[in-house]
């Protein structure tokens, strides 16, 4: 049988699904590349905004004409959604098979085949805080960059944040289970790899914090290139900042969530630091590896946030100039402590201050890449460019995507280009010494 997946959401998700790849593969089903010819379809969802799930419930339904034509056509929904809505979503649409949460993914084949001989709906949800799929290995959907997964879950409780209630408590995977997956990703050709968790900042498996994690997988021959994402700025240490800068692969490159700038705000949603701690940390980040590209989140329109409260946030995004920033208007999250304030902010409200972070951030980031003109970087090549047929297109240690004119046999090597200009959030650029 065979099995299409279609994810939305975060690198979690898309992790995920590769997670969900392996074990349904190593039971005899096999991965469709496309809809048509899928036996099963899975949809890995994400509850992090209404939008998202809104967007996922609309394909959903736009799907099920397929079960008219095809009797026999089994369609799941997995994932933080999943998790968050359950038994819901199968009272909005009854011709949902199965509904299976984060911890469950294990239980997939089994469910799966009974549905084929008792087409009766199926739900599995059980949070598991132990669950850490260990000794299961990805199947790593891409070509250059591999995600490899370090811990699950969160225990931070911000008060906007629904992660914690749909992927439960933190949970490390074993140190030489996620050195043994760096070592197999790099070996199968990734050279670019990226360690993922809610909070990495919190990996800690008997007593290896992140830090030497960071320490052992850095000596791993078979990659090149290493990445992290969620860093929380709470537990972001100055022994991870030292090995950063001290690691050959790890890049110079962080993205660490602000979310605001006010004191009261950040108390309000539960962040456990200070705008001065945060600044503070991005200049200590910026003194150990000058080069360093840092990215944010950013909220607007928190329940409560005053005209005031909203400049401190803005006039922090101005003082520190972050490459990028992903910048969003407040959404109530349904379970969340911050949904039940009282003090909701005006639609209208919300929207204005989002344009106005989003046009700061655009004359930042236009700034910081015109600023990259002249600079030789190096660029991991992964494909031909979506515009042209004669460039390339490949991602620099500081996660800046570059275009030059080149031949494709170029692809998945490591070149030396020198940057010639800035269009948008796209560098442009020459081989350096044809090389």
């Amino acid at each position: 049988m065979k099995v299409f997946l279609e994810t939305y959401g975060c690198q979690m998700n898309v992790a995920d699904s590769e997670l969900v790849a392996s074990i349904l593969t190593n039971t005899n089903f096999k991965i469709a590349e496309n809809i048509d010819e899928a036996d099963i379809i899975i949809f890995n969802t994400c509850s992090v905004r209404q939008h998202a799930e809104d967007r996922v419930i609309g394909r959903i339904n736009n799907e099920m004409a397929r079960k008219v034509k095809n009797k026999n056509l089994k369609i799941g929904v997995i994932g933080c959604m999943a998790q968050r809505l359950e038994e819901k979503l199968q009272e909005q649409n009854s011709s949902i098979d199965f509904i299976v949460g984060t911890d469950q993914y294990k239980k997939l084949p089994e469910i799966i085949f009974n549905l084929f001989e008792n087409p009766e709906f199926c739900s599995e949800t059980i949070v598991n805080n132990n669950e850490i799929y260990k000794d299961i290995y990805p199947i790593h959907k891409g070509r250059f960059n591999a995600f490899v997964t370090i811990m699950r879950g969160c225990n931070n409780f911000c008060s906007y944040c629904i992660v914690p209630y749909v992927r439960g408590r933190e949970r490390s995977r074993p140190v030489d289970d996620v050195l043994n997956d760096v070592q197999k990703v790099g070996e199968m050709g990734f050279k670019d790899v990226t360690l993922l968790g809610q909070n990495v900042n919190s990996y800690n498996y008997q007593d290896v914090n992140f830090a030497e994690l960071l320490r052992q997988t850095n000596k791993i021959k078979s990659i090149k290139r290493i990445r992290f994402i969620t860093s929380h700025p709470k537990d972001l240490s100055d022994e991870v900042i030292k090995v950063m800068a001290e690691s050959e692969k790890v890049c110079e490159h962080l993205h660490l969530a602000m979310q605001s700038g006010d004191n009261e705000i950040l108390q309000r949603m539960n962040r456990g630091y200070t705008a001065e701690h945060f600044y503070n940390i991005v200049q200590k980040l910026r003194k150990a590896m000058p080069e360093i590209a840092i990215t944010t989140d950013v909220i607007a329109g928190f329940p409560g946030e005053t005209e005031e409260q909203f400049q401190h946030t803005f006039d922090l995004m101005k003082k520190i100039e972050f490459d990028y920033a992903f910048t969003f208007k407040y959404s109530p999250r349904e379970g969340t402590k911050a949904a039940e304030f009282s003090n909701q902010i005006l639609e209208e409200t919300r929207l204005e201050r989002l344009k106005q972070l989003i046009n700061l951030q655009q004359d930042i980031t236009t700034k910081k890449y015109k600023e990259q003109i002249g600079k030789t970087k190096e660029i991991y090549v992964e494909k031909v460019s979506k515009k042209s047929d004669d460039e390339l297109s490949g991602k620099s240690r500081d996660f800046k995507i570059t275009v030059f004119k080149g031949d494709k046999s170029l692809i998945g090597k490591f070149i030396n280009v020198r940057i010639t200009d800035a269009i948008g959030w796209t560098l442009k650029g020459e081989i350096e010494n044809g090389k």
